[in-house]
């Protein structure tokens, strides 16, 4: 398993404790390396079913599809959370190195992702198979954990970089992206939830937590964003293996974008008093398409990138997962944009950007089964 390549100050050493429940399960080896990144492969793996379920075009069989993924990405979740619960139960010396590790600590913001994005596509999709009354149930139970799981990650990663991590001048790296911008998917699944709520101060309640949630998360990633792209200015590109890591910066950009169009939805269903409710329907699209537009430019700029390192030799690794969540939350944000501006151009731009979010991840998920069935992905890292 590869989650950096840069050179950085090695990680403090965390000497081993007898672990008081080694006794009751035999240890499971090939779990010791599997680390908190691995759940970005659930996230990849549900956007497709999300984005999907509201593209504006109606195949045969699309809703069908979607819902399989959906399927998948739930069996996968609770297999994954199965194999890290053995990961801390069993090597808790190597779950103490990676929180000490500045390179794989901030993977742990995937975990609420992962369950929040699940979730969403409880009620989106998996509706139609497990009945909608056990679709929220499902969504209220991983929306809650998630967004727990998400708020503390956002405080507790960024308290121990500055208190327990060494990081190196020119180490600034988009993965740093991913504890602050995992209140910003809470934000914009949250929604979701409201039409299922009690009418008046209930719904209006959660409604405002997105807001808060959504200037939580985009403050905190307008402060991370220019040290990145100062790193790539001054330091030059990134190792090979990292450079799909560029792609993570799309995700704040297009699930921020989401959100507020999902705000404007909401709003319009009388959970919040006029003038607020047209108040949501402009900021949707006075954010939504500089945004957008942003978000394209650092496509086509991370996607330069990954052409020159593949050209150099980049192999697979499981940072090629961030070629798909990412894309996901522009597919959303753009069909959000598509029904607030009446645009077509949106609508095509949806529709191009689900193409390429369905290659690169049927792309990852062939080269990960590969990699689990030789083995190499569950090795110790170089």
């Amino acid at each position: 398993m590869v989650t950096v390549a840069y050179t950085q100050a090695p990680p403090r050493t965390v000497t081993p404790r007898p672990d008081r429940l080694s006794h009751l399960v035999r240890p499971v080896p090939a779990t010791r390396h599997l680390g908190p990144n691995w759940y970005a492969a659930v996230m990849g793996t549900a956007i497709i079913a999300n984005a999907g379920a509201t593209l504006p075009v109606r195949l045969p069989g699309l809703r069908t599809a979607c819902t399989a993924i959906w399927a998948l990405s739930l069996l996968m979740l609770a297999a994954l959370l199965i194999a890290r619960t053995l990961h801390w139960v069993h090597h808790r010396d190597q779950a103490r190195a990676h929180l000490l590790d500045p390179a794989v600590a901030p993977f742990y913001g995937c975990l609420s992702m992962a369950l929040l994005a699940v979730g969403a596509g409880a009620i989106l999709v998996g509706g139609d198979w497990i009945g909608a009354g056990a679709a929220v149930a499902l969504d209220t139970v991983l929306f809650v954990t998630g967004t727990a799981i998400g708020l503390a990650s956002a405080v507790a990663i960024p308290y121990l970089m500055v208190t327990e991590h060494r990081i190196e001048p020119g180490q600034a790296s988009p993965v740093w992206l991913l504890p602050v911008v995992a209140p910003m998917v809470s934000a914009a699944v949250g929604p979701l939830l409201v039409p299922h709520l009690p009418a008046g101060q209930a719904q209006e309640t959660l409604l405002f937590a997105c807001v808060a949630m959504f200037g939580l998360s985009l403050l905190a990633t307008l402060v991370m964003l220019p040290l990145i792209l100062a790193r790539l200015l001054t330091g030059g590109p990134l190792p090979l293996a990292l450079t799909p890591a560029l792609f993570l910066v799309l995700g704040p950009l297009g699930q921020s974008t989401t959100a507020v169009n999902k705000f404007a939805d909401t709003a319009a269903t009388g959970v919040v008093p006029a003038p607020y409710d047209q108040g949501f329907a402009v900021f949707a699209v006075l954010y939504g398409v500089p945004v957008m537009g942003f978000a394209l430019l650092w496509l086509a700029l991370a996607g330069a990138m990954v052409v020159r390192a593949r050209r150099r030799g980049m192999g697979f690794a499981m940072t090629w997962w961030a070629f798909t969540f990412p894309v996901g939350t522009c597919v959303t944000g753009a069909e959000g944009l598509a029904k607030h501006t009446g645009l077509a151009v949106y609508d095509g731009l949806a529709i191009a950007l689900y193409v390429l979010l369905v290659a690169a991840w049927a792309v990852a998920l062939t080269r990960t089964l590969r990699g689990l069935t030789t083995g190499k992905l569950l090795a110790a890292p170089r």
